[in-house]
């Protein structure tokens, strides 16, 4: 995959194989047709039967400048299934909130169900990795004592372009831009708790079922969208997640 530098990347020569059926359900298999990927219109590539979970404060740069302490256990949160969206899907502004901001993350899909699984056993339960945006009202968040509305409220949560079942998430780059300007610049290395760690914490009270997303955390770099914007997240190996910013 050719670098990406300024948020766009270059798909010339990309094509998709077309599948017979959900391979989240049944054994998919190829059905031989093959698009190009720049006569398509992507959708999220998953809309979790059961849940999202977001992870706040995973890197100790993020957790920094918002005030607040890293904590000492994964901080979760739940996003319902009406807050996915996909690339090019707009990011609507709900009126309630004067502030709206994009949060860059590695999305992990879980494949099997998971419950009380150990951390040395936890990556057998992972299907594959996608890009997300945790978009938060952050003087919802502020406000409220519960995070549901901030983190929850529809199209807050934009997943794409795909899903890769083999990337090596150990030291995986996280960058956002907003109208072509970076904004954040992070890698997976720096997360407080690693994925593996997550699993078994969340395993631990929740059952996982196939098609729930993880949302790892976000490094430093968040700030406000306005309508009119465009936001652009990349992680390495998974192309580039885009989305425009309207009002509600």
């Amino acid at each position: 995959m050719p670098p990406i530098t300024d948020g766009t990347w270059d798909t010339s020569g990309l094509e998709l194989a077309v599948l017979d059926s959900d391979p989240f359900f049944s054994p998919a298999q190829s059905t031989g047709e093959r698009l190009k990927f720049d006569d398509v219109r992507l959708v999220s590539p998953i809309l979790p039967r059961s849940k999202v979970i977001g992870v706040g404060r995973n890197f100790a740069d993020h957790a920094a400048e918002l005030g607040n302490e890293v904590p000492v256990s994964p901080l979760t949160f739940f996003k319902p299934n009406t807050s996915v969206i996909g690339p090019g899907d707009p990011i609507r502004l709900p009126a309630v909130s004067e502030y709206v901001s994009y949060e860059a993350e590695l999305a992990v899909i879980i494949g099997r169900v998971a419950k009380g699984i150990r951390a040395e056993n936890a990556m057998d339960h992972v299907l594959g990795y996608t890009a997300g945006n945790d978009v938060t009202l952050r003087d919802i968040q502020q406000s409220d004592n519960q995070w549901s509305r901030a983190k929850g409220f529809d199209t807050s949560c934009p997943l794409g372009p795909w899903i890769e079942t083999e990337l090596d998430v150990d030291d995986v780059g996280i960058r956002s831009w907003v109208d072509g300007e970076q904004k954040q610049d992070g890698t997976t290395a720096d997360f407080i708790f690693d994925i593996p760690t997550l699993i078994e914490h969340l395993s631990e009270t929740i059952t996982l079922l196939p098609g729930d997303v993880i949302l790892t955390g976000t490094p430093a770099g968040v700030g406000q969208i306005v309508a009119g914007n465009r936001v652009d997240i990349a992680i390495d190996g998974l192309g580039v997640l885009t989305n425009p910013v309207m009002d509600a």
